[in-house]
């Protein structure tokens, strides 16, 4: 099996090296194609991708191709890619808004399987939500997991409004913890910390409590009750939140993403 991974950014160089790592593939079996020659040259010093510049190089050679590009070049690579594509291959796209039906219809083929990752495929730790076209065998779906597994989890999905509502939850939320995150830090450089202590205790601290969390079947709110004794400092802390409308307005923010996923796809 040979993969053609087009785009080579943070993310498709992120699913390139990690399923250059998966059993279902030799690290010289990942084509990666960029018009940048910046790019092309990062992926040369990798050493086990073939980095390619012209599509019709790669493109007829491939048995999956990986869209790894920002939604607004769609066009014009779909319009590049419609005569060398073959109605076996199997397309798999992460780009954002760019619905299933809109890469069928743009490149004249039915096998597309569309993904929402997130960043902490960066490190391994992603997650990944899909959905397939009818036409994507049960035995090419398999092998679609097994290669999305590479840089973290993968989580199939009924259909293309849940890789929208995940966008909201998965896809952007690693931003929202980083939003909390930086305003903790904040907070403990206010209180007199250093800025590496403040890291320190504030990542150390989301690590933890994500830890006890995986490791247990309690919920947030059970876990909250348990940190929070009446009169005590967390519970000062959670009141203040409360009075604030914390909740709701994180809430606000998930559908906001939510909302933009939605928009970005009737654009396609």
């Amino acid at each position: 099996m040979k993969v053609l991974v087009i785009g080579a950014g943070n993310m498709g160089l992120t699913y390139a090296t990690g399923m250059s790592k998966s059993k279902l593939l030799k690290k010289r079996n990942i084509m990666v194609l960029d018009k940048s020659k910046e790019k092309l040259e990062e992926v040369d010093k990798i050493g086990y991708f073939d980095a390619i510049d012209k599509i019709e190089d790669c493109v007829p050679q491939a048995d999956v191709i990986f869209l790894a590009v920002k939604p607004y070049h769609a066009e014009e690579l779909f319009g590049r890619m419609k005569k060398l594509v073959n109605p076996e291959q199997l397309f798999i796209s992460i780009m954002a808004g760019v619905t299933i039906n809109y890469i069928q219809e743009s490149l004249g083929i039915k096998k597309v399987v569309r993904a929402m990752p997130n960043l902490p495929a960066q490190v391994g730790k992603g997650l990944t939500s899909y959905v397939s076209a009818e036409e994507v065998s049960r035995l090419e779906l398999f092998m679609v997991e097994g290669l999305l597994d590479t840089t973290g989890k993968s989580l199939r999905v009924k259909n293309e409004k849940f890789i929208d509502a995940s966008t909201g939850i998965s896809g952007s939320g690693p931003a929202y913890v980083f939003y909390f995150m930086q305003s903790m830090m904040e907070a403990a450089l206010q209180m007199g910390f250093s800025e590496n202590v403040s890291k320190v205790l504030v990542s150390q601290t989301f690590t933890g409590a994500v830890e006890l969390f995986n490791q247990n079947n309690l919920n947030p709110n059970t876990w909250m009750e348990m940190v929070a004794s009446k009169g005590g400092t967390t519970r000062a802390a959670l009141d203040s939140m409360e009075d604030n409308n914390v909740n709701e307005l994180i809430k606000e923010a998930a559908f906001a993403a939510f909302g933009r996923a939605v928009e970005l796809g009737e654009e396609y």
